[in-house]
């Protein structure tokens, strides 16, 4: 773009709204004009930015005139909806959602990897990849480009917040039970967040994955162009605030030694290696939390397959994998 761009934000009261317009303040990114839009339920609510109060405006299919670039959060049912009314409108879209990721027309991006795919995307339609997905892959994609991914077996442990804020409300609210004595209440999960762990992330499949498994395995393909990449995964709820976990272990053409696949990680943008286990030195949910960079660790041979490697990889899954992921984006272009 040959100016400083108009951005929106549609979902600015959500959470990874309100992160979208942090990192837009905290990275400095050359806007000449910001507009917020939600609800009819938010809209009349003020949000501060760089040091003005800004009030959040009504969405509607007249928003979308002079604006730019359009930042998506709210939602598919509002994606499917409004972006290809704004895309139509001249604005590009960068979509949080899952709408539009396995859409051919539309560029599935993770700057760190693929990001030159973002520039003139022919529906004006551009989408952010799953929050696991993006911090898989960012403990991945300096290993694949050393020593060639064949394939992935991921367990994530997933922070309640990725619920939204009921997620959080109903963990803080079952812990305050059980010290009290007090019986617990469940509606955001199928049972018990407090105190335990759930397998169950999203909807189930025939196949007996859910959705949010399957995610992992599409969205990987497309994002690092390997349509044969294997993938198998499950998704577990944990009752952790913020930041999400993944152990992984991945499967390579060549044969890695560790010290190599350490030094993969040297000067990397968008990750750093945590990983002297003697020190107890390794990723954990609170260390990345609000923090920019996801962290790699835990870093070993494989004993039971070949050319592979088991590691963790933790990251704020509100700032990289979603609000600063799409920041990103709209800075590429």
């Amino acid at each position: 773009m040959d100016k400083k761009p108009h951005v929106a934000i549609v979902g600015a009261t959500g959470a990874v709204g309100r992160e979208m317009l942090t990192c837009l303040e905290e990275r400095n990114f050359p806007l000449s004009k910001i507009t917020l839009l939600a609800s009819t339920r938010s809209a009349g609510k003020r949000l501060k930015f760089r040091n003005e109060a800004l009030t959040v405006e009504e969405l509607t299919v007249e928003s979308f005139h002079g604006i730019d670039i359009a930042l998506f959060s709210a939602g598919g049912g509002i994606s499917k909806e409004f972006a290809p009314i704004a895309a139509e409108a001249g604005c590009i879209v960068i979509d949080n959602s899952s709408a539009f990721r396995m859409n051919p027309d539309v560029p599935l991006i993770l700057p760190e990897i693929n990001g030159r795919a973002a520039l003139n995307p022919s529906r004006n339609i551009i989408a952010n990849p799953n929050c696991s997905t993006i911090i898989t892959l960012m403990g991945l994609a300096p290993l694949h480009q050393a020593f060639g991914l064949k394939g992935i077996i991921a367990s994530t442990y997933q922070a309640v917040s990725g619920s939204g804020a009921q997620g959080i409300i109903e963990l803080e609210e079952q812990i305050k039970a059980l010290v009290a004595g007090n019986p617990l209440k469940t509606s955001v999960y199928p049972h018990q967040i407090a105190h335990n762990v759930i397998p169950h992330v999203d909807v189930f499949q025939e196949t007996g994955y859910t959705k949010e498994e399957q995610k992992m395995l599409h969205e990987s393909r497309k994002i690092l162009g390997i349509p044969e990449l294997k993938v198998t995964c499950t998704c577990v709820r944990v009752p952790v605030v913020r930041s999400h976990s993944i152990s992984i272990t991945a499967i390579f053409e060549k044969d890695p030694s560790v010290e190599d696949a350490r030094k993969t990680f040297e000067g990397r943008r968008g990750i750093r290696l945590v990983d002297d286990p003697q020190k107890a030195l390794y990723p954990v949910p609170l260390g990345t939390t609000g923090n920019d960079d996801c962290e790699v660790g835990r870093i070993r041979k494989d004993q039971v397959l070949p050319n592979a490697l088991a590691l963790w990889v933790v990251g704020d899954q509100i700032k990289k994998g979603a609000a600063l992921n799409a920041v990103q984006i709209a800075e590429i272009l």
